[in-house]
């Protein structure tokens, strides 16, 4: 079995793989070419090689991506997961020098050390143009608190800093535990005096921090990301680097890498910058290597798989028979999250009638991932979807129901707290999904693109008014299901469509004093 390595691996990860007599490994120096590709089995890459549709389109053979990193950002997994290729990373192994440098560059913000350097190098000596703020007493904000993010907030602690954090499914007494202090977005821009960000790049998180959040930050904060590129708005950045809103930046990620060389930011002497070497320790290198190399042998060899991002640890007679519930499962999940409050303490997955005979493990992690997903927190996968609930301080609990709605096979997933919950149930219409109850209602609605949910008074002409309100704004509905508690009383209304309405509808609607709780939900 022929094996591609890629990126400069560490030797340790090659070394390994080269102790296995079944497989073939090929060290590439450069661009995957036709006759490389042909007849690999496996590609081991860190991040400078894309493995794309078209380059799987070359490879026939191709049965796993080994990523030696936590981000697969260069790996397009939707078209692995649809062609049957495992996608594998590393989730653990650059966690520490990620932390580390992350501080590294609080302290080089709060001295001034780049700056101080360079005039040093230019022959000066000059003591009053660098002084710096001590990080024992101030205040540091920790946008999200998975791995990275809680080394951060240890190393902080020791330090003397106080510790404010953000995360939507960090529980408050896991947060006890961090011996930090859980807030809201607007209340950490208020009170401090450093930012980091922890959180991966998504929809929620693209340009989080740009001139609205600024604006609403302490005058001289320093902001600090060594997560991804495009959380941080760039242009914005430099507007308040030279406004002195914010005093200083150090970002060891961007918008667009490399960094063109004309970028505004390589031009303020306030912001520090490194070539996204987050990982670029020896010690992270050879231990994502190796632990690559050895999930992916292991799925060769063995058929296990392990720290897969799509798809859960299954045989492949199992993995269909369970398949339609994984995905069922993943966007009950994603409803729910956008339903619920912040901070819930229980996740409850009921499996029900012929769905209590599956394997509920998978499903359960499927659930959980389209749950956690939402939150713009942390990189969650089947593998470590569970862990990551439990050090967020989330309970998981699977009930398998033998009695219950009138539906052969049925889950229902309930989010617990603070004494309230908000639930959703689905089935399957032959083979096709659907969800059939939401907080307790009955509705009927496919479980894909974008839901719109309302309640609203029920009299005659709320249908055609909203229908009618959707076409003046072309939001094409695809289907409609309506749910009343008694005549003239209060009705649910959910509303499969095409794309999502713009402000000018939802402002509208919000306006109407017979309609309340408007709900955008993206599946």
């Amino acid at each position: 079995m022929k094996v591609l390595v890629c990126d400069n691996v560490s030797p340790k990860g090659v070394a390994h793989l080269e102790t296995q007599s079944a497989l073939e490994v090929t060290v590439v120096n450069g661009v995957l070419t036709d006759d490389l590709l042909a007849d690999a089995e496996a590609i081991i890459v860190r991040s400078a090689t894309n493995v794309t549709p078209e380059v799987m389109g070359k490879t026939p053979n191709l049965r796993v991506v080994g990523r030696a990193g936590v981000g697969v950002d260069n790996v397009d997994v939707e078209a692995a997961t649809e062609r049957g290729i495992v996608v594998m990373n590393t989730p653990s192994g650059n966690t520490i020098s990620t932390a580390e440098l992350t501080f590294s560059m609080l302290m080089a913000l709060a001295r001034k050390i780049p700056q101080a350097h360079m005039s040093m190098k230019n022959g000066e000596w000059d003591r009053k143009a660098f002084a710096g703020t001590e990080l024992s007493g101030k205040t540091i904000g920790i946008l999200g608190m998975g791995r990275i993010g809680s080394q951060v907030a240890r190393r902080a602690i020791a330090f003397g800093m106080r510790v404010l954090a953000f995360d939507p499914y960090l529980s408050m007494s896991k947060a006890r535990a961090l011996q930090v202090e859980l807030l809201e977005l607007d209340e950490i821009y208020e009170r401090s005096d450093f930012i980091t960000v922890h959180m991966p790049l998504s929809d929620e998180t693209r340009d989080m921090l740009g001139a609205d959040a600024f604006s609403k930050m302490k005058d001289g904060v320093c902001v600090v990301n060594c997560a991804r590129g495009g959380i941080i708005n760039e242009a914005d950045l430099v507007v308040a680097v030279k406004s002195g809103k914010v005093a200083g930046a150090a970002l060891d990620v961007y918008d667009a890498e490399p960094l063109p060389e004309d970028a505004e930011l390589r031009k303020l002497p306030q912001v520090v910058m490194t070539p996204h070497l987050g990982a670029s320790t020896k010690e992270a290198q050879e231990s994502v290597g190796l632990e690559v190399a050895e999930a992916v042998t292991d799925y060769l060899v063995n058929g296990t798989i392990r720290n897969a991002v799509n798809m859960p640890s299954l045989d492949a007679k199992t993995y269909e028979a369970v398949k339609p519930y994984l995905e069922l499962g993943e966007k009950l999940g994603r409803l729910v999250a956008q339903l619920a409050p912040n901070r819930n303490d229980r996740l409850v997955i009921t499996y029900g009638g012929k769905a209590a005979e599956v394997p509920a493990d998978p499903v359960t992690r499927y659930v959980l991932m389209g749950f956690l997903s939402m939150a713009g927190g942390q990189d969650v996968n089947p593998v470590n979807v569970r862990s990551l609930a439990s050090s967020l301080g989330l309970i998981v609990e699977e009930v398998k129901a033998h009695e219950g709605p009138d539906y052969a096979e049925w889950m229902h997933v309930t989010a617990r707290s603070n004494g309230g919950k908000v639930s959703a149930g689905g089935t399957f219409f032959g083979s096709h999904p659907r969800i059939v109850r939401l907080n307790g209602r009955t509705v009927e609605c496919v479980p894909e693109g974008v839901l719109f949910l309302m309640n609203n008074r029920d009299k005659p002409g709320m249908v055609g008014y909203i229908g009618s309100l959707m076409g003046d704004h072309e939001i094409n509905i695809g289907s409609m299901s309506l749910n009343r508690n008694e005549e003239g009383g209060e009705a649910l209304t959910v509303l499969n469509l095409d794309s999502v309405p713009p402000e000018a509808l939802l402002d509208k609607v919000n306006a109407d004093p017979d309609i309340s709780n408007v709900r955008v939900i993206k599946l």
